[in-house]
């Protein structure tokens, strides 16, 4: 039977290392976030100020600063043009908000010099909106009916996630490059308030490092049960 139901290809190779590596990463980003934010960085500017500096700087004044609900939801919306920053880090004036608002800031920095990959993620969304909901149909359909060309189909649509995920890894990188050299640049963090920056915004980056393998490890299964890679096992 054509399947991935818990059988042990599935388990060993996507199952159990996905599960490991998110959970690596997210204990890092909280451990590192927790130990920062208890840290306050000696100008004192709160996440939200920092923030707008560094649009101030770049010469940006059509961004919207506001707040966001939940813990690390912050995130920049390039269609709205509205940079959201959690309660943690808005008010607070810890070296790691100041990392995780910094970053954001790049992105809208990232924005307004037209940074080549940031555009692409974006011009992606839609179709991995569609992909994530069509490739779930139509591997589910296709393990129902075993039917080879819904199942390719499915993991076609699948892969558009990979890609989005691919092409996220620079667009973070990058946000948390520009920010790490822009909060010293512009003075607001010293020198030693710097490599918390650094490790606050370096164990971030590992979600999607973390997310974009696992998401990989799974694309590679589906290839291996169609037998387009490592032998045909498409017709168990």
């Amino acid at each position: 039977m054509f399947g991935y139901f818990f059988d042990s290809t599935y388990l060993l190779m996507v199952l159990i290392p996905g599960l490991l590596m998110s959970g690596i990463a997210s204990l890092m980003v909280r451990s590192a976030f927790s130990m920062y934010s208890r840290e306050p960085t000696q100008r004192g500017l709160s996440g939200a100020q920092a923030a707008q500096l560094l649009l101030q700087n770049a010469g940006i004044y059509d961004v919207q600063i506001q707040r966001a609900q939940g813990f690390l939801s912050d995130h920049y919306n390039p269609v709205t043009r509205t940079l959201a920053l959690s309660d943690n880090v808005y008010d607070s004036n810890s070296v790691a908000a100041i990392g995780v608002a910094c970053h954001e800031a790049g992105h809208a920095i990232q924005h307004a010099d037209n940074y080549g990959p940031l555009w692409l993620r974006s011009t992606l969304v839609p179709v991995v909106g569609f992909g994530s909901t069509a490739s779930e149909l139509l591997l589910m359909l296709g393990f129902i009916l075993h039917a080879k060309p819904l199942l390719l189909a499915g993991v076609i649509a699948f892969a558009t996630i990979v890609l989005f995920q691919l092409v996220t890894l620079p667009v973070e990188f990058d946000a948390s490059a520009r920010a790490k050299r822009l909060c010293l640049e512009y003075g607001i963090v010293t020198n030693s308030e710097y490599t918390g920056v650094n490790r606050v915004l370096n164990a971030a980056a590992l979600t999607y490092v973390a997310a974009f393998a696992s998401s990989l490890l799974t694309l590679l299964y589906y290839l291996i049960r169609l037998g387009l890679i490592g032998g045909n096992r498409s017709e168990e």
